[in-house]
């Protein structure tokens, strides 16, 4: 029996299929939804009623400080007429030039500086490092990016990095020849958190109108970055390709963590007020801001080379860069932080959101926003930071040596150097390569700068992914790195040893 419908005609089926195709591909090419920045921004509707339409007394200035009558006429005999005319905390922008100096004011003129400061950062970035990604044509991080190659540090004119090595500290010193002097914060009077373009292309809420990243996009992780769970190891990259945020956290992780510790994942992509992402008049993004997620810095459970100011020095210049650490391997980690040695992930996390998140200062936290979270979620926030794994590696042993049978000749000099010559075990001891320590490594015996003190070591394992290194980035490269210490720890390693030490640091 004929069907009693009629056939598609065959132009229109190809037709049909070809839209389908073109509304998949535009869809697929879209930025994945933002549902923190969707949830702050209004839709625009038509204005067709009349209590939308705003009015005289909506656009006049009535509302101003200057217009307010005061209560009492006995003010105007009395000290700048009962007015507060210099600081008043809760009103007036932090970093003012001016007391009252309006939002308005103080975002254009941020605004009109950006560009010079910038264009000094990047004078001073291309002063000491040749910033022409060299990058390895087989070595890659763990999603495909591969790794650039250094060392990028300038040396001054008729020096090598043997001859630099012979010279003592002093020397280096007098002589300004130390090539890793400290990284200062573009703009180093306001600080605060400073994203990479790559990670604000796909959430804009993170751009700031004042300054913006100084390191090019191959000297920094992978964006975005593998994700391992020690708790199901057998599914390796679990990021699937996607950040993990507050739209895709349930689906990603419903089958695989415990209702705890997807709890304490949703509190970890829970935006909070911070210093520079908030509402208040000083903040440093157009709109207001419901601020940033733990792990919009700890993107993944890793890292993208965010930075800020560390909250533990004052006054404003003794403070040092930090570029964010990665959150991988801390459930093995004893102290948290490179200068507080907080002893345990929940007061680390505790106290990044109450006081870190507002450069230490309580007073401000509660100006901009303060959210204090209870120990209950703070535990399990915790307990899935707890969950957070190092990247595979298939050369090591079940004690965290290498295995003759897997490694090559330069790997297994290398890791010789690493635990002899170099002294690198010292601090960073076979299995996870850290000894939960803190170590002052005396640089200003090279540099006129003043004292670091002592400095928390982070774990290498896993290190080819997260450049770049040391605690503010000044070392661009797994090489700039090797470079740094055989001059601070005074090792005199020939250019072969180096190398080997390079190797081995890959496999980790």
């Amino acid at each position: 029996m004929r069907n009693s419908h009629s056939a598609m005609p065959v132009g229109a089926g190809v037709l049909l299929v070809t839209l389908l195709l073109s509304l998949s591909i535009a869809s697929w090419a879209q930025p994945p939804p933002d549902a923190i920045s969707d949830f702050q921004t209004p839709r625009p509707v038509p204005e067709t009623r009349p209590e939308q339409k705003k009015n005289e007394h909506d656009k006049s200035d009535v509302f101003s400080a200057a217009k307010a009558q005061p209560s009492s006429a006995a003010l105007g005999q009395q000290p700048d007429q009962g007015k507060v005319l210099g600081f008043d905390f809760f009103r007036d922008p932090l970093n003012a030039k001016r007391p009252m100096q309006s939002p308005e004011e103080l975002m254009k003129a941020d605004i009109a500086d950006k560009a010079r400061i910038m264009a000094a950062q990047r004078k001073l970035l291309e002063s000491r490092y040749d910033l022409t990604p060299r990058l390895d044509p087989n070595v890659r991080m763990t999603r495909g990016k591969p790794l650039a190659v250094g060392p990028t540090a300038r040396l001054a004119k008729g020096l090598d990095w043997d001859k630099l090595a012979r010279m003592d500290p002093e020397a280096i010193r007098r002589d300004n020849l130390f090539p890793y002097p400290a990284l200062p914060h573009p703009k180093h009077a306001t600080g605060g958190m400073v994203f990479p373009k790559m990670q604000i292309a796909m959430f804009p809420r993170l751009e700031r109108f004042d300054v913006e990243f100084d390191l090019p996009e191959e000297f920094l992780p992978e964006f975005p970055p593998a994700m391992f769970l020690q708790n199901r190891p057998e599914l390796g990259d679990v990021s699937r390709g996607e950040v993990v945020s507050i739209n895709n956290f349930h689906r990603l992780f419903k089958d695989i963590l415990t209702p705890v510790q997807l709890d304490g994942l949703r509190f970890l992509l829970m935006p909070l007020p911070q210093e520079e992402f908030n509402a208040t008049d000083d903040r440093k993004t157009v709109n207001p801001s419901l601020g940033v997620t733990c792990l919009d810095c700890h993107v993944n459970g890793h890292t993208t080379g965010q930075f800020h100011l560390n909250p533990d020095d004052r006054p404003q210049e003794r403070r040092l860069r930090l570029d964010t650490t990665s959150l991988r391997g801390v459930f093995n980690q004893q102290i948290h932080s490179s200068k507080r040695s907080l002893r345990s992930v929940e007061d680390f996390t505790e106290f990044e959101q109450r006081t870190a998140y507002f450069n230490g200062d309580p007073i401000h936290a509660m100006k901009k926003g303060m959210v204090i979270l209870d120990r209950v979620h703070v535990s399990h926030m915790a307990q899935f930071q707890n969950m957070l794994d190092f990247p595979p590696a298939p050369k090591l042993n079940a004690l965290g040596r290498l295995d003759p049978a897997k490694a090559t000749e330069s790997e297994l000099r290398g890791e010789k150097v690493f635990f002899g010559k170099g002294q690198c075990g010292t601090c960073h001891p076979a299995p996870f390569y850290l000894d939960n320590q803190m170590h002052d490594l005396k640089v200003e015996r090279f540099v006129n700068e003043a004292p670091l003190g002592p400095m928390k070591s982070f774990t290498l394992r896993g290190i080819k992914e997260s450049p770049p290194y040391m605690h503010d980035g000044r070392c661009l490269t797994l090489e700039d790195t090797v470079e740094f210490f055989n001059l601070v720890l005074e090792l005199k390693l020939t250019k072969q040893e180096k190398a080997d030490l390079v190797a081995f640091m890959r496999t980790l």
